[in-house]
């Protein structure tokens, strides 16, 4: 990530949703070029393609082709959202977004704000997101699953 030329970036705070299936979603769509993520993410909307939980998947069923699986539905939308968005700053800087290869994604715990009702309320689930896209030349290096 030396050139920043050749990359747009996102940052984005206090998304409402798993900060847990937010991990799993970026350790799926890193490496893999912008219209092969949004592909495996429209999949997972549809539930026809699960997502692959390699943490915290003690008592998860098997999912077909793989071992423990989920549909993170919800928060499979927000980053269909959010590749549209670096997308758009990809393209605002004037790159060729059909070369666009995700390079970096991640996903943190956000603040714990509360949602207030009876005895003390309850925690709010937020996360930090970040996404890093970089225009490839090579088009050997992308990724198309």
């Amino acid at each position: 990530m030396a050139n920043t030329i050749n990359t747009a970036s996102l940052n984005v705070k206090g998304l409402p949703i798993s900060t847990k299936m937010s991990v799993e979603i970026c350790n799926l769509i890193r490496n893999k070029s912008l219209l092969s993520a949004r592909r495996i993410l429209q999949d997972v909307v549809t539930m026809k393609r699960p997502i692959p939980i390699r943490r915290f998947n003690a008592d998860l069923a098997h999912k077909p082709g793989m071992a423990a699986g989920r549909y993170p539905i919800s928060a499979s939308k927000v980053f269909l959202g959010l590749l549209d968005s670096v997308e758009a700053n990809a393209e605002n800087k004037g790159l060729n977004v059909n070369n666009l290869l995700v390079v970096f994604a991640k996903a943190d715990k956000g603040d714990a704000r509360r949602r207030y009702g009876r005895k003390g309320g309850v925690k709010m689930k937020n996360t930090h997101v970040s996404l890093v896209v970089e225009e490839k030349t090579d088009t050997k290096e992308l990724k198309n699953d």
